[in-house]
């Protein structure tokens, strides 16, 4: 099961009630945080998140509304003892960016790992040993700066025959790094691999992130099928049309088109802009075009389940 936890949902500046975009995703006792605004670390106090265990922290792009509140965290990270190395994944440039940010907070008790993103589409497990079958898509999209989506999908592997183990004589020792992917060579040289034990691979689960873009392919294709999709509606107002294309945002309803054609089972709309008062007001006509759609609040919160 992977946990999602919608930090913010708040786009340009934090507000008393809505903080800045930023979500917290676990799996398997590691943390992942995509973007990190000003403000974060006060949405995760407030749903009992601890920053000490931030395994990863994805960056979609520099603006600062998404990545102001990144010093501070590092401090209270370092102040609670942390030693194990970050890993940081964003657009060229981050190493930059970050040691830019690290004047204010320059000396810290744990390396920091910088994955900069060049290609329009990048997959890759990081970390195979903790996360067994996690992986991280990153993707680009359409702002006026270099920004990327994330998708992140848990493999699951095919039903463990019993059967096929015992009659090919497997020790039961074995059996559980089989399950696991493994191969697996006895003290008498003897290998087995986990295609002789497993049956077909089945339905995973997946999640996929969007802001600060226009609609692109890139997204509806990387966005397929997920079980969850958080996407952008900064306007919820239709007349706002163009002021979306100009600064490179979308609508509710863009975001609703885009979840159909993903055919998405959810959809959470998020990175209001600040004049957006109510985005409830708006969704009866979002949900015409998706219905399944839902205009998020900070700090809501859902468990990812295998179907089975």
């Amino acid at each position: 099961m992977i946990d999602v936890c919608l930090l913010g949902t708040g786009g340009m500046m934090p507000l008393p009630n809505r903080f800045l975009t930023s979500l917290n995703v676990r799996y398997n006792g590691k943390c992942v945080l995509i973007d990190c605004g000003e403000a974060t670390q006060i949405a995760m106090k407030k749903k009992g998140i601890s920053a000490k265990p931030i395994d990863i922290i994805c960056f979609t792009h520099y603006h600062a509304d998404h990545i102001s509140g990144l010093p501070g965290l590092l401090l209270t990270m370092g102040n609670a003892e942390r030693t194990e190395p970050l890993l940081m994944i964003g657009p060229k440039g981050l190493e930059k960016v970050v040691n830019s940010l690290r004047v204010i907070a320059p000396e810290l008790p744990f390396e920091i790992k910088f994955k900069e993103l060049t290609e329009p589409e990048v997959e890759f497990e990081p970390d195979p040993e903790n996360m067994p079958g996690f992986s991280i898509k990153a993707f680009r999209v359409n702002h006026n700066i270099t920004c990327y989506g994330y998708s992140m999908s848990l493999k699951r592997q095919g039903k463990f025959n019993v059967e096929a183990a015992q009659a090919a004589g497997i020790d039961r020792r074995y059996w559980n790094s089989l399950q696991k992917g493994a191969e697996v060579t006895t003290e008498d040289g003897r290998v087995f691999t986990p295609d002789m034990v497993l049956g077909e691979a089945r339905k995973g689960i997946k999640l996929t992130y969007v802001t600060d873009t226009r609609p692109t392919d890139s997204i509806v294709a990387n966005a397929e099928g997920s079980d969850l999709f958080i996407c952008e509606g900064m306007y919820g107002e239709p007349d706002k049309i163009a002021k979306a294309r100009e600064y490179k945002h979308m609508t509710f309803y863009e975001a609703a088109k885009m979840a159909k054609s993903a055919e998405v089972k959810e959809m959470w709309l998020t990175h209001y802009s600040p004049s957006l008062v109510n985005p409830a007001e708006f969704m009866q006509e979002t949900k015409k075009i998706f219905a399944n759609t839902v205009a998020a609040k900070d700090g809501r919160s859902v468990e990812l389940r295998f179907e089975d």
